[in-house]
């Protein structure tokens, strides 16, 4: 029998986590690059959270910077981590992106290559082979196998990419879900539920403002929330009635305001914003803990709305945004 983790086994990864927040892109250091009057004042703050390769003035090459950032955090923690399941949550979405990039490519008759991003569970090569009839399924995980025929029966039968991503998409968090509960972490369960629970209030106003009935609704929505998708559909029978009140007292209270009035014509960015930080402000607690899994849980998921920030300010100074326009899109910050 596999001996039991405790909290205790994260003793040593808590503190080094303790020490890596001091790097964190906080508001104020967002706050500085927005104030910034030249690029080496940008530069030297980047540098100090630990982006000594990001150039402000190039930021075409800023996803290729982002990405090594990215791989290199979670090298780092996985051989510190007890249990590398909390490691790959986060890993999950790249083996999802693939393998939607490679079916479509094979449609299509071209090459992946360019589109693909080796930071999930499965070498990209390896999906690649499977997907393409030259390696070996017993190297893939059972779900993400079960996924990729599904998904590829799909758009086989329909040729809509569309359909074939929204397959993906549903077993990309059944995937989360499951590998959540199997750590038997409440905290891990309770983060994958708040980002299922935003990603299909997402869905329902995207849904109603394409004009979009509840049978196609019923095929999007993801099973697993804390909001009972039959709610969900409620709404979209009554054209958007009851969206806030659906979502009262929840997380998401908030953005589902947003979202009631982008669908009276109102701007999405406010709406997708508000999503993002529903999730942050569960991931928040984290802080409070002093060991145990939440606190590498919520710096992982703080990176990654890091990644997000980033990409959001530099390409704003770039392209002339006005900080105040910029400032209205970030996500809230970990710290």
């Amino acid at each position: 029998m596999a001996k039991k983790i405790k909290d205790t086994d994260y003793l040593a990864i808590s503190a080094r986590i303790r020490g890596m927040e001091n790097t964190l892109l906080t508001r104020e250091r967002m706050e500085q690059i927005l104030d910034a009057r030249s690029d080496d004042e940008v530069a030297k703050i980047l540098q100090e959270c630990g982006y000594s390769q990001l150039d402000p003035t190039h930021p075409e090459a800023m996803d290729a910077v982002l990405s090594a950032a990215r791989e290199s955090v979670l090298n780092d923690l996985t051989a510190g981590t007890p249990d590398t399941r909390y490691i790959d949550i986060f890993k999950l979405k790249y083996d999802y992106h693939n393998a939607k990039a490679i079916l479509k490519a094979q449609a299509m008759g071209v090459s992946p290559d360019r589109m693909l991003m080796d930071m999930g569970r499965v070498p990209a090569q390896a999906l690649k082979n499977a997907i393409e009839g030259s390696g070996d399924w017993s190297e893939i995980p059972e779900t993400l196998t079960v996924a990729v025929e599904e998904a590829r029966e799909v758009l086989d039968t329909t040729r809509d990419p569309q359909l074939s991503d929204i397959v993906l998409d549903r077993w990309y968090y059944r995937d989360m879900a499951a590998v959540a509960q199997a750590t038997g972490s409440a905290f891990l369960v309770g983060y994958v539920k708040v980002q299922i629970d935003a990603a299909n209030l997402r869905t329902l106003v995207r849904t109603l403002r394409m004009g979009k009935n509840e049978a196609f609704l019923s095929s999007v929505l993801v099973e697993g929330g804390e909001v009972d998708t039959a709610g969900l559909l409620r709404v979209s029978a009554d054209h958007g009635s009851g969206l806030v009140e659906l979502y009262a007292s929840t997380s998401l209270e908030n953005a589902a305001a947003a979202g009631a009035e982008a669908l009276q014509g109102g701007p999405l960015v406010a709406f997708e914003k508000l999503c993002d930080d529903a999730v942050s402000e569960y991931l928040s607690g984290a802080q409070f803990v002093p060991f145990g899994e939440a606190p590498l849980v919520g710096y992982l998921a703080a990176r990654e709305t890091e990644y997000t920030n980033l990409r959001i300010l530099l390409t704003g100074r770039a392209t002339g945004i006005s900080p105040e326009v910029i400032r209205a899109r970030l996500r809230a910050s970990y710290v």
